[in-house]
């Protein structure tokens, strides 16, 4: 399994967009093949910061879902949102307690 983390940094009047975004494709994306999880998180101390947090059965998956329109459509709308460059990363579980 990877696990996917993109940090984003919205202007204050990008926020609402943004959500309005994400739930009108929340859907899609976690029904999207090979993704088993995904979660929008908010930066406790950053109200215009959020992260999503989704699961993918391997970075295959994940690749399938980058070079798609989904992908293409959503991205292109929340890219023109941010105030600064958003950082994404993948990660594999190492050790579960």
């Amino acid at each position: 399994m990877l696990i996917r983390v993109v940090r984003m940094h919205f202007t204050e009047a990008g926020v609402h967009e943004f959500l309005e975004i994400f739930n009108n494709n929340k859907e899609d994306i976690r029904n999207f093949e090979g993704c088993s999880h995904l979660q929008l998180l908010r930066d406790a101390n950053e109200p215009n910061t959020f992260a999503t947090l989704s699961h993918w059965q391997n970075e295959a998956c994940l690749n399938n879902y980058r070079k798609s329109e989904l992908f293409g459509t959503v991205w292109g709308q929340v890219k023109t949102l941010f105030s600064e460059r958003s950082q994404a990363f993948s990660l594999e579980k190492y050790i579960e307690l």
